[in-house]
């Protein structure tokens, strides 16, 4: 039952609290549409009966491991359930073939080991407890059972535990796809191993801390796992989306910029080498006071982060360059501007500026002096002449960051690249497991365009979820002619058609456009 029932005297009821979302209480009184309910805080307070959701007594005091089990299937009892598990460290709950996890904000291993693995390996959806590794292995069943490629799908608010769950996902995968070691044994490192071996490596690049999460994973992924005909791990391609580029110029108190960053500023070998010192004397990351996380040995995170690069297949030399790279932009945003001699010109500030763009050149390879017009300068090419135009401070500033985020984003995708190419597809795979961790919801007080973006894509993946789970399941239950009362939901399909419309109108020309990618690259172009 999803909806209200007739409430009589003596009946217990959920009605809506401003401080604990629901309240538990029973009906005292009842006139008509109003009613007064005596709450389990003791308070007693008015309400419509429109407003109250039956409370189920026979609810036990754990709960229910499975969502459909309950006599009552509304907001309330859901988050009640959910509550009663999480209090007795059952962060996992089925809502049918859908797992809920509710993120713990702390390490339970016990529940990862290789023993509980193979307890999940060959166990029917439903037969053990819920967990991240029962919808692994169902989809790894399904596609051998029916021949399909299978799909899962992470989503939820920022901070949720997406990332956390996307590995325990691809560590089942490669625990019952994997190859038992015949590629470790003759020194080359197997596939499975590449695979679990890219997420450090991504996460260095494209997580950072954020209000809500200090690991939070500031790009989209879909990593494909593909398999022979024996159902083993034959290959791998991982696709990102919408880096958060904004975050290596600009970053909020008290969020920080992205791991790497703050790995190589710890390095004693790198320090040196690349005239680093304290994030705090550089400007893309002292705009927060936010320089450490509890727990954590930037050191110690830089050397895992090289050995995984190893792993991945990414050579000393090439990893060198990377965190030139990384260097370089670092120094790059300590380069200030001055007014120049001519008119609406701009130069570098003082010798501590020009050091900086000496050490950005150096680690780029590139000459100093052009790189200093590439921000200090604008090149206009028309049919007949090229025009040289000077830039003010302001825009010189504003061409600096600019180059930076290229960069560091054209990096991260060279990095993506790399990795895949030295896992490698099979190219005669004909069946596959996608995994899909997305960028969570966010809603600040003052949100950007990526932001918008960002939510733009969550609200699409949640008209997919309505669609199958939802409107899909409905359509059926009539066309079969089944009694059952329909379950309201909202649908955001209508508000997706709006913005949609919108793009088409600003971007006739582009088909198929893909928000979460180019839309935000073709609006700040145009823009």
């Amino acid at each position: 039952m999803a909806g209200q029932v007739n409430l009589a005297v003596g009946c217990l009821v959920w009605i809506e609290d401003p401080e604990v979302a629901w309240i538990d209480g029973e009906v005292v009184a009842v006139n008509g549409q109003d009613i007064r309910v005596l709450c389990s805080s003791g308070t007693t307070v008015e309400a419509k009966s429109s407003n109250a959701y039956p409370k189920d007594p026979e609810f036990p005091s754990c709960g229910v491991d499975d969502m459909t089990k309950l006599a009552y299937l509304h907001e309330p009892g859901l988050l009640q359930n959910l509550k009663c598990r999480y209090d007795v460290n059952e962060i996992y709950t089925y809502t049918g073939g859908i797992l809920i996890a509710v993120n713990p904000f702390r390490r339970l291993p016990h529940l990862y080991d290789n023993g509980i693995m193979q307890q999940y390996k060959g166990a029917d959806l439903g037969e053990l407890s819920p967990h991240p590794f029962a919808i692994a292995n169902s989809a790894y069943r399904q596609m051998i059972n029916e021949g399909i490629s299978q799909s899962i799908l992470v989503s939820g608010e920022s901070g949720a535990g997406k990332t956390e769950s996307t590995k325990m996902l691809m560590r089942y995968l490669a625990h019952v796809g994997g190859r038992d070691g015949g590629k470790a044994a003759t020194g080359e490192r197997s596939v499975e191993q590449q695979v679990l071996e890219s997420n450090p490596v991504l996460e260095a690049f494209g997580n950072a801390k954020t209000v809500r999460n200090n690991n939070s994973s500031r790009f989209g992924k879909f990593v494909e796992i593909q398999f022979d005909r024996s159902w083993r791990i034959s290959g791998a391609a991982i696709r990102t989306y919408l880096l958060e580029r904004s975050r290596v110029c600009q970053v909020s108190d008290p969020e920080r910029n992205y791991h790497c960053f703050y790995m190589l500023c710890a390095s004693t070998e790198e320090v040196e080498k690349y005239k680093l010192g304290n994030p705090r004397t550089f400007h893309y990351l002292n705009q927060s006071n936010c320089y450490e996380l509890d727990g954590l040995d930037e050191s110690k995170e830089y050397t895992s982060t090289r050995e995984a690069m190893d792993v991945v297949g990414i050579s000393t030399a090439e990893q060198d360059a990377i965190f030139r790279v990384v260097a370089a932009v670092l120094h790059l945003g300590n380069v200030e501007f001055t007014k120049g001699k001519d008119a609406d010109s701009s130069e570098p500030k003082d010798d501590k500026a020009r050091f900086h763009l000496k050490m950005a050149a150096e680690l780029f390879m590139c000459d100093e002096k052009a790189l200093e017009d590439s921000m200090c300068t604008r090149v206009i090419v028309t049919r007949d002449e090229t025009i040289t135009k000077c830039l003010d401070t302001v825009s010189a500033t504003l061409s600096r960051d600019a180059l930076a985020k290229i960069v560091y984003s054209r990096l991260f995708d060279w990095i993506v690249d790399k990795i895949n190419n030295s896992i490698g597809q099979d190219r005669d795979s004909k069946h596959l497991i996608g995994v899909l961790d997305i960028y969570g919801f966010e809603s600040f007080k003052t949100n950007s365009f990526e932001q918008f973006c960002i939510n733009l894509t969550n609200e699409k993946l949640q008209q997919h979820f309505n669609q199958h789970v939802f409107k899909m399941e409905q359509d059926e239950y009539t066309k079969e002619e089944i009694n059952w009362s329909y379950i309201e939901f909202i649908d955001n399909q209508d508000v997706l058609d709006l913005i949609e419309k919108v793009q088409k109108s600003f971007f006739p020309f582009v088909t198929n456009l893909n928000f979460s990618a180019d839309f935000v690259d073709l609006f700040i172009l145009y823009s």
